[in-house]
């Protein structure tokens, strides 16, 4: 039964393209196109057609991390790039809208982030061995999307554009005060003292990265100007005259908008303007894969807009500007798994072969998902006063240090 039912998944799922697979004791079949040069899986688990229709995302990101699936000369973007298109052009069936349904009526229990809850899912991330994403980031550890203004920009380049945009949509001025909430491994803290004349506290739940920006602050000589803290953002009591959070808020899961952009609001002075720089979705509000909720980003979520624009509309902000990146991140990811490939020896000195194939999967799958899936990056720059900004667009690209 459950090969039939996989069977048929596979034949409503592949539209586009042509995937071939090959079950234990099965005939290799044939899914999609005719003519087209197939993606070639070959499966070792007996049992895998029963998982793969209950829960089709957690199964085969397992089956690969552990060696039981494996993908013709290793084309894990390609395959991942096959589903995700199909995926992204409507493709599915009833087995999968089913599994779809029940993710979402158990997402908000997911999500729920309280601080402790909080501390515990930015810990099983973050707190991996520093060396392990000196592997594969830039020297600055910038771990969130690049901005390419070229396809030639190298990533340090894209990287130091990143925080050069950012830092002109806050319009700053020497000596304001700045709120960096998440700020990871301090880069974007560092940079806008150093650069740019201001007062920095910067949050973070992970005690690797506060170590390691602590550190920095110290060695750049800036330990006076930034102030590193390993602490809540909801446990801030200051207000201040900027508020930038990149790559955070996608830790903060939908029962917590309004609480987050209460707090964004409350820590604002009265002509503060703040920048949230978000992974987002280009569709309907949906759910977080299995797989990556398990071994990736426990609690995390991407959200769609109309998500994040009701929180902000109801906590009295005023939204003054709203950029989209597209292809930004999925550019970025393909420099850090080209990185990590390189340097996967390394890596497995770390840890071990499984964590590898899990790091390049997770890597791999979120570089398509921005090509072929419909998701994005959100800027968000919200005021308490609709003329805390100038009224044109001309001054983001005239403010540079």
């Amino acid at each position: 039964m459950w090969d039939r039912l996989l069977d048929q998944m596979l034949t409503h799922l592949i539209r586009r393209g042509a995937l071939e697979i090959t079950l234990p004791d099965q005939p290799t079949r044939r899914y999609g196109d005719a003519g087209a040069d197939a993606i070639r899986l070959f499966v070792e688990d007996p049992d895998f057609a029963r998982k793969a229709v209950l829960n089709p995302d957690l199964t085969v990101g397992e089956a690969y991390m552990d060696g039981r699936l494996t993908i013709g000369d290793d084309d894990l973007h390609g395959f991942l790039g096959l589903v995700l298109d199909n995926r992204g052009h409507g493709a599915s069936h009833w087995s999968l809208n089913a599994n779809l349904l029940l993710r979402r009526l158990i997402r908000r229990v997911q999500q729920n982030n309280p601080i402790g809850t909080a501390q515990s899912n930015v810990a099983h991330h973050y707190d991996l061995s520093a060396a392990l994403y000196d592997l594969f980031l830039d020297a600055d550890k910038q771990y969130s999307c690049a901005y390419f203004k070229t396809p030639d920009d190298s990533l340090e380049q894209a990287q130091a554009q990143k925080k050069a945009h950012i830092a002109a949509k806050l319009n700053l001025s020497p000596g304001m005060r700045v709120l960096d909430i998440g700020c990871g491994w301090g880069g974007m803290g560092l940079t806008l003292a150093k650069d740019y004349g201001v007062r920095v506290v910067g949050v973070t739940l992970s005690e690797e990265q506060h170590k390691i920006a602590v550190a920095r602050a110290a060695e750049a000589g800036l330990s006076e100007r930034v102030d590193f803290r390993l602490v809540d953002y909801r446990e801030v009591n200051e207000t201040f005259d900027r508020i930038v959070s990149v790559g955070m808020f996608e830790h903060v899961g939908v029962p917590h908008y309004r609480e987050y952009f209460r707090h964004v609001h409350d820590k604002l002075n009265k002509s503060g303007v703040a920048l949230i720089h978000t992974i987002g979705r280009a569709e309907p509000p949906g759910t977080t894969s299995p797989w990556v909720l398990k071994y990736i980003f426990p609690g995390g979520y991407v959200p769609a807009m109309s998500e994040a624009m009701k929180a902000i509309e109801k906590e009295r902000l005023y939204t003054t500007d709203v950029e989209i990146w597209r292809l930004h991140y999925a550019d970025t990811l393909r420099h850090w798994y080209d990185r990590f490939v390189a340097r996967q020896d390394d890596a497995r000195e770390l840890y071990d072969d499984r964590f590898c194939r899990m790091w390049r999967y997770y890597l791999a799958a979120s570089e398509m998902t921005f090509r072929k899936h419909r998701q994005v990056v959100f800027q968000f720059q919200l005021t308490k006063q609709q003329d805390a900004v100038p009224l044109t667009r001309d001054y983001i690209y005239l403010q540079r240090p």
